[in-house]
């Protein structure tokens, strides 16, 4: 990710909200809300996460451009400083096909259920397309995850397909929501 990143471009109609490039910096934040389980459930991957393996992360995967991961931050209403909440990511990026999957999470429990994942997938969707040059961005939504998914179908992902016990995630099967966002 350059250093010439415009966050204003990246910021919410309400001037709220917006997404940065993660940096290292972030790393123990993101281990602290992956290894709740809040967050945990909602993943296939449920894997304890390190402070270590996130180093290893951004060094193999982001700072390669395999992934283009994004802090969800809002502006503090009294002194205008960002608040971190959470993280949002495009990641197996395959230039080929212009495409990669789509991710996110509200790490703050009191940043849940306030609109802020449907701002920031449309947000994320347009660095996708614009800066990245996507043609499609597609994710996987784990059964019993309904307000994530009228979450994406609000931010413009469609539903594409179902499939029935596609996964295992403890010790049982799991069936799978496929949704996709298309640049036109």
């Amino acid at each position: 990710m350059s250093s010439n990143f415009d966050k204003e471009k990246y910021t919410d109609e309400t001037g709220e909200i917006y997404i940065r490039p993660m940096t290292y910096d972030d790393l123990e934040d993101i281990v602290r809300w992956r290894n709740s389980g809040e967050i945990k459930k909602y993943f296939i991957y449920r894997g304890e996460f390190t402070y270590e393996n996130q180093v290893e992360w951004m060094k193999n995967h982001v700072e390669t451009g395999e992934v283009a991961q994004m802090i969800i931050c809002m502006r503090a209403s009294v002194d205008g400083k960002e608040r971190k909440v959470g993280c949002v990511y495009i990641r197996d990026i395959d230039m080929k096909n212009k495409k990669g999957e789509y991710g996110v999470f509200i790490g703050e429990a009191d940043a849940r259920g306030r609109g802020i994942g449907t701002k920031v997938a449309k947000l994320m969707l347009r660095y996708g397309f614009e800066e990245l040059g996507l043609h499609r961005i597609y994710l996987r939504a784990i059964e019993g995850n309904e307000r994530a998914v009228k979450s994406y179908e609000n931010a413009g992902f469609v539903k594409e397909g179902f499939l029935r016990d596609d996964v295992v995630i403890d010790g049982k099967y799991v069936s799978v929501t496929w949704m996709a966002a298309i640049n036109e």
